[in-house]
């Protein structure tokens, strides 16, 4: 069998997984750029959240995943959570091999920093288990590039988007409280290092006054994707009519459609698709 042109590659699907559906905001950043683009969104509802999983489980679920995402001829899989980011990108990588290009959020994330933040300090926010990885502060350390991290697990801020909880005083004073830590004094930039964020990014930006730069992961993960299907001449070409998007989770309740409507912008369709039966 012969090889696909690119061409031919570049009209197969970008498959997008994540621990849930809080990776339907790094989805949403991406159709935003790439409007031709057919995305395949897999959230693991069933599991989540990856964080509190052994690196061990978090492995044997992305590459079931992967499965999937393959079968759909993705051309493209954008591990879209930071926990299977840093447990699963290599082993993913290797399984994968050729049927398809592998990226994760946080690689993107570390160049833009190093690039635009050198010799100055930056914050970053995430749940317990990415910042206490310290997988950020080993590569930006890795760098060499004179940035200063100082990281703060903010727990209680994706449960309480999850639970429609922002744009009012009660998201506004647990931001507050989180951002007036010490740790966060004196940075320039506010790096929102949870796929839940980016819906509470404006309150986040009025704490600061515009003092802060705030880097909303998803869309330096878009620009990096839409980056690197032009420099491997993998982008779709422009459609008359918008691509189908596909949506599945592993555990299907109606708050769970319900929420897509949030995290993607729009309203989605999920299919159920159990990992396993």
């Amino acid at each position: 069998m012969a090889p696909s042109s690119p061409s031919d590659l570049s009209r197969r699907p970008i498959g997008v997984f994540d621990s849930g559906i809080g990776g339907l905001t790094v989805a949403r950043a991406v159709n935003r750029v790439l409007p031709h683009e057919q995305l395949v969104y897999f959230g693991d509802t069933a599991h989540l959240p990856y964080g509190d999983k052994s690196t061990a489980a978090i492995q044997a679920y992305s590459i079931k995943i992967c499965d999937l995402l393959l079968r759909q001829h993705c051309k493209v899989i954008l591990i879209a959570c930071n926990s299977a980011s840093a447990a699963a990108y290599e082993l993913v990588r290797e399984y994968v091999g050729s049927k398809a290009r592998v990226l994760n959020v946080i690689d993107p994330i570390v160049a833009h920093v190093g690039e635009t933040y050198a010799q100055r300090t930056v914050g970053l926010i995430g749940t317990k288990q990415t910042v206490n990885s310290n997988v950020y502060k080993k590569k930006i350390d890795d760098l060499d590039a004179g940035v200063e991290l100082r990281s703060l697990a903010t727990p209680l801020l994706a449960p309480m988007v999850e639970e429609g909880f922002f744009n009012n005083t009660i998201s506004e004073n647990i931001i507050s409280s989180y951002l007036a830590q010490p740790v966060l004094e004196g940075i320039e930039a506010l790096v929102l290092a949870c796929t839940h964020y980016p819906l509470i990014q404006d309150q986040i930006k009025a704490y600061y006054k515009g003092d802060v730069a705030v880097l909303d992961a998803s869309d330096v993960v878009a620009s990096h994707v839409k980056a690197y299907l032009e420099a491997n001449g993998l982008a779709a070409l422009a459609q008359p009519t918008s691509p189908r998007h596909q949506f599945y989770v592993s555990d299907f309740t109606r708050s769970f459609e319900e929420s897509t409507r949030i995290f993607f912008g729009q309203e989605v369709h999920l299919e159920h698709y159990p990992l396993w039966e």
